[in-house]
């Protein structure tokens, strides 16, 4: 895909020297925090509306209407959101939850750049602590690790990002959001910019 759309709407990196996001002051890093099944399925949903499948995204979510033959990259999507020179990315974090029962796409992620975090679904086959997780590990970062001009970006829709968006934004993080264009309206409106997926929908399929 060479230079990826997120990475355009950002300054242009120039270090070509250690990995090590502290080993030198003034370089702007990336942090990469990805909610895997808010992207995926949601990426399925925008799927089943291109194919006529829904009305609208809308009626998609309403009815619970989903393309199932649409997958995403794992690898397409970490090129995506953090380009191709590892050498600019502090972390990239990915957040899944089991089932699936085997590590099989998890390796998958892993293999593509993605350090995976997966929890166990509760008794009512619910996720948990994937928001939560990911604003723990994004705001520790943030005020242990990160340096000012570092950015953060998080792949994720839901409005219960929203309160950790505000607070960084408040604190002069810069914090980015790369969704489908459906992400609620009060993360949009939270954070320093908004990156449709959208657009990208057949590039980003597996």
């Amino acid at each position: 895909m060479g230079a990826t759309a997120a990475s355009r709407l950002r300054r242009p990196h120039t270090y070509s020297g250690p990995a090590d996001p502290n080993a030198v002051l003034g370089y702007e890093m990336d942090w990469i925090y990805v909610d895997n099944s808010n992207v995926f399925i949601e990426g399925q949903r925008v799927s089943a509306v291109s194919k006529g499948m829904a009305l609208d995204i809308y009626d998609a979510m309403n009815n619970r209407v989903l393309d199932f033959s649409y997958k995403m990259s794992f690898g397409k999507l970490y090129e995506f959101v953090a380009g191709t020179d590892r050498k600019q990315i502090a972390r990239a974090m990915l957040f899944g939850s089991r089932p699936p029962p085997n590590d099989a796409i998890w390796n998958m992620a892993k293999k593509a750049g993605f350090e995976v975090i997966v929890h166990d679904r509760n008794v009512a086959n619910k996720e948990k602590k994937i928001d939560t997780g990911i604003v723990a590990a994004m705001s520790r970062d943030a005020y242990r690790n990160a340096k000012p001009d570092d950015v953060f970006t998080i792949v994720a829709g839901d409005k219960d990002y929203m309160p950790a968006v505000e607070q960084m934004r408040a604190d002069e993080f810069r914090v980015d959001v790369v969704f489908w264009e459906h992400a609620a309206t009060e993360l949009k409106n939270a954070c320093s910019k908004f990156i449709s997926l959208n657009p990208h929908l057949l590039n980003l399929q597996y």
